[in-house]
């Protein structure tokens, strides 16, 4: 369990690790990248599969021992709703958080129709905030699957933003994340595309996040979007 500099979080519960690449927006997955860096390091023992899905049992456990309210990204490195995730593995992962409600957490996936499968066999705790991720405008249609599952919260995490998306649907959406893409084969990101998205949620009453602008040196390259930062969050 760590501390994590992602912005729109204040730690990562990696209670799986590995996945597979499924658009676009997976080509350059710094998840893969990490994960095959740290199974080099014998420190490391959770990333020892390197980046094949590995569910850890013992990781359930962590959230038990945290006291104050905490902002809690679940799975980082992976997918939660990954096809070689069973569905009793992720049932167990909700049970943990509907258990811990002071804290809550940050759930992604790219695997929208599991979502929707998922309303058969799944409670959704109203901690939970279930998202999506959508790089452009070809998988739209994983916010339709986000809409169909009675999550409370429901996000969306627009990065790597690699196209624009034209005339984004925010019906029953609470928060939207944007950010470009990072590392070392970024592909660009363009102002008038996260221009379109903020000014949509604005219009919609949606809290809009802008992460960053990305590049090889997203740290110089900073998070500004017309003079100002974008931190907001749903209530």
């Amino acid at each position: 369990m760590s501390n994590t500099t992602i912005e729109w979080s204040e730690k990562v519960w990696n209670v799986t690790t590995g996945c597979s690449k499924v658009s676009a927006g997976c080509r350059n997955c710094y998840a893969e990248r990490h994960s095959k860096r740290l199974q080099k390091n014998p420190l490391f023992d959770k990333y020892r599969n390197g980046f094949d899905p590995t569910f850890h049992d013992y990781v359930l456990d962590y959230p038990n021992h945290w006291r104050k309210p905490r902002l809690v990204f679940v799975n980082s490195m992976s997918d939660l709703f990954h096809e070689e995730f069973s569905n009793e593995q992720i049932k167990r992962v909700f049970e943990v958080i509907a258990n811990r409600s002071q804290h809550q957490f940050q759930i992604l996936t790219k695997r929208s129709e599991r979502l929707v499968e998922a309303n058969n066999w799944l409670e959704w705790p109203d901690n939970a905030w279930v998202g999506v991720s959508v790089e452009n405008d070809s998988v739209t249609y994983r916010i339709d699957h986000l809409r169909q599952c009675n999550a409370k919260v429901k996000w969306l995490s627009i990065e790597p933003l690699i196209g624009p998306i034209n005339n984004l649907d925010l019906t029953v959406i609470d928060w939207v994340v944007v950010g470009g893409e990072s590392g070392p084969h970024s592909r660009p990101i363009d102002k008038q595309w996260v221009r379109d998205i903020r000014d949509n949620c604005i219009a919609h009453s949606v809290p809009f996040f802008f992460k960053q602008w990305g590049g090889r040196n997203k740290k110089q390259a900073g998070r500004l979007l017309d003079g100002r930062t974008w931190d907001e969050f749903p209530k």
